[in-house]
């Protein structure tokens, strides 16, 4: 499982204005989505990809990351699975 955090998106953002934006830049569906809402100045949704891996959303990451998008500049961090795996 690799997840995508996408944050400093405006407040209020819907998970559907979320979907729409990243599949317009060519990311893949994902199958979970969780609001972050932080203290609230800096709100991020984290995106869960199943079958999807941390190299291909590292791939997509130039395109939105930066991105000025509803008033704000998003950042966007890849989160693999690699974590989860301690030997």
């Amino acid at each position: 499982m690799t997840r995508l955090l996408l944050g400093n998106i405006e407040p209020g953002t819907s998970e559907e204005e979320v979907t729409a934006f990243l599949h317009k830049y060519g990311f893949p569906s994902y199958s979970h989505i969780e609001q972050v809402p932080g203290d609230g100045s800096r709100p991020a949704v984290l995106l869960t990809y199943a079958g999807v891996t941390e190299a291909e959303l590292e791939k997509l990451k130039p395109r939105v990351h930066g991105m000025f998008w509803k008033k704000r500049v998003l950042n966007v961090m890849i989160l693999g699975d690699h974590m989860n795996h301690v030997e």
